[in-house]
């Protein structure tokens, strides 16, 4: 089964660039996902009526069925945080998506995820630098 990637955008800002559809191949061969880049309001309440948490999350991800699920970032979020981890905007938009995928793939947070989250990320980042030249 090919692994396909569905993007939504729900904000009047403009997507980052990063190479969503290659990192989803790499990390969940054979998935169905959604990604849709939301506001704070609609994130906020996308995470009160699926985790039962009242705040602004940076992503959301969820199963959706056997091998389908979705990703939600909220962009503004995104935007204000990515300095605080030493990261493009672009990067860290990419960076949340592999997080998500990651927790998609069954890992926790912790020292393994962060490893893996930084190789991919690097991957990625150099991969969408070279197509770009």
């Amino acid at each position: 089964m090919p692994t396909t990637l569905d993007i939504r955008n729900f904000t009047k800002s403009p997507v980052p660039k990063f190479p969503y559809q290659d990192a989803l191949a790499a990390t969940l061969p054979g998935w169905d996902m959604s990604l849709v880049f939301a506001g704070s309001t609609r994130a906020q309440s996308m995470n009160i009526r699926l985790r039962g948490k009242d705040y602004v999350p940076n992503v959301l991800s969820y199963e959706s069925g056997t091998k389908s699920g979705e990703i939600v970032i909220c962009l503004p979020v995104a935007k204000k945080q990515a300095p605080e981890y030493d990261m493009t905007y672009s990067q860290f938009v990419g960076f949340l998506f592999i997080h998500g995928c990651l927790h998609l793939k069954g890992e926790r947070h912790g020292a393994t995820m962060e490893r893996k989250e930084r190789l991919l990320l690097k991957r990625f980042t150099s991969q969408s630098k070279k197509r770009s030249s």
